[in-house]
């Protein structure tokens, strides 16, 4: 992040803190104690992206901040996480954005998108095109600042324990899937979302609740255990091309941090969401080996699907952003950064870091529901 876009940050976009107010943080007490928790149980591994941050807080910031961080659930439920630092009762807590989409469809595609990024797209959206500003937008109507401080690329795929081996298999088909427009595609294919928190994932595939069920990355889905309750996994990941995690911030708890300490739990935050792409990569990779060693089977969807899906999901996309403002500003700037980037992108090929795209959204009926 450059010097003028972190000045923007701890001034304009996020603080709006007068010189009186720095200047009584500056006398505050020598250490400030945060309370911290987050939406993940300590047996989900994405737990580790807000350890991770924690810890780099921590030593960044110790002179003037230290976050005593608790495990999801440990507090209060992790549905309840959001409220409860909107009002200060805590002081930060790490999340999924898209878990908020019910408050706002805004915070679907600051979570994932179906078909639309993936991880390194997220990454150049976030920190060069504007993108961090966006999830300030949507966060400060709720007395927050966020902080992305993770990124994990294209899911796993779905698990059943019957073979998807088309689109058409989808038809009847009752599967646990995140993500409101993702949600959407699948009523397109002629299944039924079911909406399931993490740690309830495990038995409702046990039990039959479900026909089937995606969460997370092949690393993160393995040690949840979900090889020893289904034969099959379907990829790639259409429904979430790539993930966003992070630190929701009560806004008085910011704004009584001095500059200095701001500055340096925004770098703990990029650092952290650099690093977190590379381990979730190596996860990903290990948990794959995992999966086939205990026989799970591994199909693909085939390519002229996938096709179909992503004509599916840009419909969607377009639909969703003429139906609310606030997820057609988020929608725009992620469209507009895939428009801008092809400039490189295109000419770089095969060896460029984003998608290559035969057709994005509509650029243009987006802007006409802005």
């Amino acid at each position: 992040m450059t010097h003028t876009r972190r000045s923007n940050l701890t001034h304009a976009a996020l603080a709006g803190v007068t010189a009186l107010g720095l200047a009584a943080a500056g006398q505050a007490a020598a250490q400030t104690q945060w309370t911290m928790t987050t939406t993940w149980p300590s047996s989900l591994e994405l737990i580790e992206l807000d350890r991770h941050w924690v810890e780099l807080a921590n030593q960044l910031a110790g002179d003037e901040l230290q976050i005593t961080f608790h495990e999801g659930g440990s507090l209060m439920p992790g549905t309840q996480v959001f409220d409860a630092t909107s009002a200060g009762d805590i002081d930060a807590a790490g999340d999924w954005p898209g878990y908020w989409a019910g408050r706002s469809p805004a915070f679907g595609p600051l979570a994932s998108t179906p078909m639309l990024f993936n991880g390194a797209d997220y990454l150049n959206w976030i920190q060069e095109w504007g993108g961090f500003e966006v999830y300030q937008e949507v966060y400060g109507e709720y007395d927050m600042v966020y902080l992305p401080y993770g990124i994990t690329n294209n899911e796993s795929g779905i698990r059943t324990n019957e073979p998807i081996r088309s689109i058409e298999d989808f038809e009847g088909l009752r599967l646990r899937v995140s993500g409101r427009d993702q949600g959407r595609v699948l009523e397109r294919l002629g299944a039924q979302q079911v909406s399931l928190a993490g740690g309830e994932i495990y038995q409702a595939l046990e039990r039959g609740v479900v026909d089937g069920a995606e969460f997370s990355v092949p690393g993160v889905d393995y040690e949840a255990g979900f090889h020893e309750v289904t034969d099959y996994w379907l990829t790639p990941g259409w429904h979430q091309s790539a993930s966003v995690f992070g630190v929701m911030i009560n806004r008085n708890s910011w704004d009584a941090l001095s500059e200095e300490t701001r500055n340096a739990l925004i770098t703990a935050s990029e650092a952290t969401l650099a690093w977190s792409l590379a381990w979730s990569e190596r996860r990903s990779n290990e948990g794959t080996r995992q999966f086939q060693e205990a026989g799970v089977e591994i199909t693909r969807l085939p390519d002229e699907d996938l096709v179909e899906l992503q004509q599916i999901a840009n419909e969607v996309i377009v639909e969703s952003a003429c139906e609310d403002e606030r997820i057609a500003r988020v929608y725009h700037s992620q469209v507009s950064y895939l428009e801008d980037y092809a400039a490189w992108r295109d000419v770089s090929k095969p060896f460029n870091l984003s998608r290559s795209y035969e057709e994005l959204p509509d650029l243009e009926a987006i802007e006409e529901c802005l």
